[in-house]
């Protein structure tokens, strides 16, 4: 019982907003690089098998959720 009182209400409260900025943030990037790629992306990645576009969108991804996270730590 003692892992539970160490838990505030405030910290996980904090946490789930944060959690809920990070992806409402994350979907807005996925809009803007939908919006202004001149080609379908998901069309390409499912149906033309473009493992490359995949990559670039993962990376792109990972590094925006990266930068994120840091933001919201600091």
């Amino acid at each position: 019982m003692d892992l539970f009182s160490a838990i505030s209400l405030a910290e996980v409260v904090s946490t789930i907003v944060f959690s809920l900025i990070g992806i409402v943030i994350l979907l807005l990037c996925w809009w803007v690089i939908k919006t202004f790629s001149p080609f379908p992306i998901v069309k390409e990645i499912e149906k033309d098998q473009n493992v490359a576009l995949a990559i670039l969108i993962a990376s792109v991804f990972l590094s925006l959720s990266l930068i994120i996270s840091a933001v919201i730590l600091s």
